[in-house]
């Protein structure tokens, strides 16, 4: 499974591969070459993690201000009323 599939906020992946651990299951993704069994592993982790968990914030960001954009232009979203 891709890490960005697995958790996108950071806290929640850590929790998920914390959980993981605790039953003595470790996380290794051959696409992102991550193995949580070794420290660089868990370091990677955590960097691709927080990269994962930016990216989402931008998206989210770009579609704020593409909404206030269009409001701004006069144009109203959502459904026609019936």
């Amino acid at each position: 499974m891709a890490l960005d599939r697995l958790g996108r906020p950071l806290k929640h992946l850590i929790l998920y591969v914390s959980k993981l651990e605790d039953k003595g299951i470790g996380y290794h993704s051959v696409t992102e070459a991550i193995n949580t069994e070794t420290p660089s592993g868990k370091f990677m982790l955590h960097v691709f993690g927080a990269l994962s968990e930016f990216e989402r914030n931008l998206i989210k960001e770009r579609t704020l201000a593409g909404l206030e954009a269009a409001r701004a232009r006069g144009r109203q979203g959502g459904r026609p009323e019936s």
